[in-house]
């Protein structure tokens, strides 16, 4: 009698084996795939970067982040906050690209300088 119950248990203890298994697999492909959607402002991130660039020709960008998006009307602006070292100095610049939500058409990119 104690065959059985030992084979049952054994039997379950894999099938909960392969379950976990499965599962884990399964989470890490949503993982993967999730890692190389490309986020809907990353086009106006680069031009973010290449625009600051451009105006800070002898400054480092070291550090970069998405504040958000914001919809106004027929506009959609994009926010971005870069940190910057020009030689000693450290600075953040706040980027905000503004475009025509439909097109996509540039309207115009602002910058404005902080300490923090």
């Amino acid at each position: 009698m104690r065959k059985p119950i030992i084979l049952l248990g054994m039997a379950l203890l894999a099938l909960l084996f392969i379950g976990v298994n499965f599962a884990h697999t399964e989470l890490s492909t949503l993982a993967q795939e999730q890692q190389h959607e490309t986020p809907s402002y990353a086009k106006w991130g680069l031009l973010a970067v290449k625009e600051t660039k451009l105006k800070y020709p002898n400054a480092d960008i070291i550090d970069y982040l998405h504040q958000g998006r914001e919809i106004n009307g027929d506009s959609t602006f994009e926010n971005f906050k870069l940190w910057l070292k020009e030689g000693d100095k450290e600075f953040g610049v706040f980027i905000r690209i503004e475009f025509i939500s439909d097109t996509e058409e540039l309207v115009g990119i602002e910058f404005e300088e902080t300490s923090r």
